[in-house]
């Protein structure tokens, strides 16, 4: 066994954070059967997909990604279509892997890069850097040292005794500061954080973090940077302890939302879909202009609380059903 160990100190706030997740686990694991139904947990890998591949530039909507793993054609950039359909196969393999097997790591990353990348399913065999635009944020380690790197960082997780939500926040970084693969890195480190909390906790196979690193996309990569100046992720794992707590209220939210049946909800609900009934009425508006009325700012948060909620339930409709990503597209209630 290597005696390798990542730089990272514990915090005062890592322990706060822990105590919150655990309450939310907790309340949800009791609801589990009723709050993570299968429609839900498919709707969350859809939502997982998407925003791991819109932080590596994919352009496509979630309504585009939906349309692309329900069939459907969608005209677009064939690569990202690609990247869509690998990044699902990748992730229903994810019961199936085991956290701690290199193997596993190789045989993930082939699904995902297929047809992408000619190094897929094997580590690169040249340099590589992080840049942001021009200027290099990250030198990887040489190409040499990674199987070396690789198989350390996975002895070091298999046997340390720290929490799973610190020790896949660990790895996470360590895992991005390798840089193992010629590409696929970002999406690969993601999915290996939640891959070992899955194991843990079985909502976090279902739980879509990726969205909210999405969301908070700058925080995230400052955190990357920060950790490698100070030489410690403690600063990472504080902010990935955030994203897990925050993930964990959505899904709350968004489970309750799903589970109302269409009758009980009325516009005096105050659930994020009875609002949005409420503040539509019987007009005929654009999402921007909805946001308006509920008075709301963040688009991803509309859309995943309230506009989706609504759609799915059959409660709204779109005044142009063909084309739903249309710049004059409206909603009313279904009558």
């Amino acid at each position: 066994m290597s005696d390798y160990k990542p730089p990272f100190h514990m915090t005062d706030k890592m322990t706060f954070l822990i105590a919150e997740i655990s309450e939310q686990v907790g309340r949800i694991t009791v609801l589990q059967e009723r709050t993570i139904s299968p429609h839900l947990r498919r709707e969350n890998r859809i939502r997982t997909i998407h925003s791991s591949l819109a932080i590596e530039h994919n352009s496509l909507s979630l309504e585009q990604v939906t349309a692309i793993l329900d069939g459907k054609r969608v005209l677009c950039n064939p690569n990202e279509i690609k990247e869509v359909q690998n990044a699902y196969e990748a992730y229903e393999l994810m019961l199936r892997l085991n956290p701690s097997s290199v193997d596993d790591l190789l045989k993930a990353h082939k699904l995902m890069m297929n047809g992408l990348v000619p190094e897929n399913g094997k580590f690169r065999s040249g340099g590589v850097g992080v840049f942001d635009g021009e200027v290099l944020i990250h030198m990887a380690p040489p190409a040499e040292f990674v199987p070396e790197h690789i198989h350390n960082l996975f002895a070091w997780y298999q046997h340390s005794e720290l929490h799973p939500l610190i020790k896949s926040a660990v790895f996470h970084y360590e895992f991005e500061f390798i840089h193992p693969f010629a590409d696929g890195n970002g999406r690969m480190g993601r999915m290996w954080h939640s891959l070992p909390l899955g194991k843990w906790k079985e909502l976090f196979f279902w739980l879509p973090i990726e969205e909210l690193i999405q969301s908070r996309q700058k925080e995230y990569y400052d955190a990357l940077g920060a950790a490698d100046k100070q030489a410690d992720s403690a600063g990472f794992v504080e902010l990935m302890l955030e994203i897990i707590r925050d993930s964990l209220k959505e899904v709350t939210v968004v489970g309750r939302s799903t589970d109302q049946d269409r009758d009980q909800v009325t516009d005096q609900d105050k659930s994020p879909v009875g609002r949005l009934l409420s503040v539509l009425g019987n007009d005929m508006l654009s999402a921007m202009e909805i946001m308006e009325r509920l008075g709301l700012s963040h688009r991803p948060t509309f859309r995943k609380n309230y506009l989706n909620p609504a759609l799915e339930q059959n409660l709204i409709e779109r005044t142009i059903p063909d084309r739903p990503n249309s710049k004059n597209q409206k909603y009313r209630k279904r009558k």
